[in-house]
């Protein structure tokens, strides 16, 4: 099946309330694009022109609605001193905290975006994606939260004793991370991208709703009125559960949640639907690495059978990022499910053929 649509015609024409073919599908391809041109997922450390390559080919074969310019939550860490470990063939993973204890901190420093660690290579990345495909659809780049960021530079079991032992050096953390998020941030939309951003540890299943709304919501809520103030509007994504955060998710100014697949989309809408677009949440392991098309084909409807009456819109997605081996078969499911359905939604027959 194909569409009859480009991503930026179908988001316009949503926008004005005008017929469009589909909704909007975004399987979260990261380093899957890798699979796509038959690289290593190493080879795209400090090369902006593979992972564009890879991004634009990988939006050509499946045609879904956003590109996501993304290899690691860590290059802002990274940028800031933190050592990123780089398997041959997988996702990198932190090797080691940028400093080892509170008497370093004084060594933190923002991040250039321009010069340090891997930052200019991802924005060289979105800038040739934008060139190549950026008229037919929207491109973002992966930023990683003032909180998360801050974990990475202490350490996440360090970071969360802090929060009852030390809470001044927790904002202090927070707040240099958010120094170098506005500064990426900045050089994304510069660069004419979308910043996206990814807090994972605002979690629930890390820090309670009490301590993301005193240590994570108020740095991201001056991260996206930056955003904002710069004319653009922001995803958020925050990993596992999340329901008791979801207001504070909007109240920090999110135009659209990305729910991960640990949460219940009915309830997300039923709770925050009249104030966000939602987006989510087929289980990108479950579902998309170990399931059948078959299976793909069920929880996409199932996914649009909660959500597709959201008042502030919904867009069809994995629940996070694919895993690396995503079969490819699975990513055309999904975007053939999105096509089959349509649109306008006709509500019967969706749950029959849902999981």
């Amino acid at each position: 099946m194909k569409d009859c649509m480009t991503p930026l015609e179908r988001s316009a024409a949503l926008g004005k309330g005008q017929p469009v073919d589909r909704l909007p599908c975004v399987p979260i391809v990261g380093n899957t694009a890798a699979r796509v041109i038959g690289v290593r997922v190493s080879d795209f450390r400090g090369n902006g022109p593979l992972i564009a390559k890879a991004q634009i080919a990988a939006y050509k074969l499946f045609r879904y609605d956003v590109i996501r310019v993304f290899t690691d939550l860590y290059v802002q860490a990274e940028a800031m001193g933190a050592t990123v470990h780089y398997p041959l063939d997988e996702t990198a993973y932190l090797a080691e905290p940028a400093i080892a204890d509170i008497s370093q901190i004084d060594r933190l420093l923002p991040a250039n975006p321009h010069k340090d660690g891997n930052l200019p290579h991802h924005l060289e990345a979105m800038k040739i994606t934008l060139e190549e495909v950026g008229g037919e659809v929207p491109v973002t780049g992966a930023l990683t939260g003032p909180f998360t960021n801050a974990s990475f530079l202490i350490g996440t079991e360090k970071l969360v004793r802090l929060i009852g032992k030390n809470p001044r050096v927790v904002h202090q953390l927070c707040e240099i991370s958010l120094q170098t998020a506005f500064a990426y941030a900045e050089a994304i939309i510069k660069a004419g991208c979308i910043p996206s951003i990814t807090d994972a540890m605002c979690s629930s299943t890390i820090i309670s709703p009490r301590q993301f709304q005193e240590f994570a919501q108020p740095y991201l809520k001056r991260l996206i009125d930056f955003i904002h103030a710069r004319g653009k509007a922001v995803t958020l994504h925050i990993c596992g559960k999340t329901a008791r955060i979801w207001e504070g998710m909007c109240d920090a100014g999110a135009d659209c949640l990305s729910i991960d697949n640990e949460a219940n989309l009915a309830e997300a809408k039923e709770k925050v639907g009249h104030r966000v677009r939602l987006m989510g949440n087929v289980r990108p392991s479950e579902i998309m690495l170990q399931g059948t098309p078959a299976d793909v084909r069920r929880a996409v409807y199932h996914c649009v059978a909660q959500a597709y009456d959201n008042p502030r819109g919904y867009i069809v997605a994995s629940g996070c990022s694919l895993p690396t081996e995503t079969p490819f078969a699975n990513i055309h499911a999904m975007l053939d499910a999105v096509r089959e359905i349509g649109y306008p939604v006709k509500a019967e027959g969706l749950k029959e053929e849902a999981v």
